[in-house]
């Protein structure tokens, strides 16, 4: 065993690890969300990681997005999550893809090469294309709700879509999931009430609203997001 992850070991055991270290998971978003997602994986063993994401790490990103710093500023995200992966552990493969997942660009992957999904994006029309592909390869997946204009790190939880409540990305994507006929998806939400963002942080608002954030908030959500692909990979047959 690798001695970096000794401790880990401690708690999982010998085959959990050997689990981890076979295991390979698909991360679609390397934002706020989903690069503490890549980080917990990376640092907890996983043997394979597929990152999927087209957007480059800008200025406004150095609050929340582990992988964005002054150094990284312009760089692809996947491309600077996949440096960040290999100093943590070098045997890990990692597999960058500059893209956006939509239903268009969903023919290329394929699904039943992952172990888990995590769907970490913020378009509905990508996260329903993501969840009916891993529900129709017979993978797990999971999936992050609205992180967006929230202050309060406490008051996510897992849940199953169909008893979430309050928040507005988890409404539609419940309605969506009924129309599809996909009866269950693991979900990290919270009851919080978004606020209303105060002032223009100066973006381009024409197109979409831009959503306030923290540096506790998203953070909190890919860990809890990345305990559960761990936890449910040490289980796993």
């Amino acid at each position: 065993m690798l001695e970096q992850f000794t401790r880990t070991q401690l708690l999982y055991g010998e085959e959990a690890m050997e689990k981890f270290r076979s295991s390979r998971v698909a991360v679609f978003g390397v934002g706020g969300v989903g690069g503490y997602v890549v980080e917990a994986l990376a640092r907890s063993g996983i043997g394979a990681l597929d990152l999927i994401d087209n957007d480059t790490v800008c200025l406004s990103n150095i609050n929340r997005q582990i992988i964005a710093t002054m150094k990284t500023v312009g760089q692809y995200k996947v491309d600077a999550a996949a440096e960040r992966v290999h100093d943590i552990n070098p045997d890990c493969v990692v597999r960058a893809y500059r893209c956006f997942f939509l239903p268009e660009t969903k023919d290329q992957f394929d699904f039943g090469e992952y172990d888990y999904v995590v769907d970490a994006i913020d378009t509905v029309t990508g996260k329903l294309a993501i969840i009916e592909s891993a529900k129709e390869a017979g993978v797990p997946v999971i999936s992050s709700m609205g992180a967006g204009n929230k202050l309060d790190p406490s008051g996510f939880e897992v849940a199953d879509i169909y008893k979430t409540s309050i928040c507005p990305l988890a409404k539609v994507m419940r309605r969506e999931c009924r129309k599809r006929g996909i009866e269950s998806l693991k979900v990290v939400y919270s009851k919080e009430e978004p606020i209303t963002p105060v002032g223009d942080c100066g973006e381009d608002t024409a197109k979409r609203a831009v959503p306030g954030s923290t540096a506790f908030v998203p953070s909190v959500v890919g860990l809890i997001i990345a305990g559960e692909v761990i936890n449910d990979l040490a289980k796993a047959d």
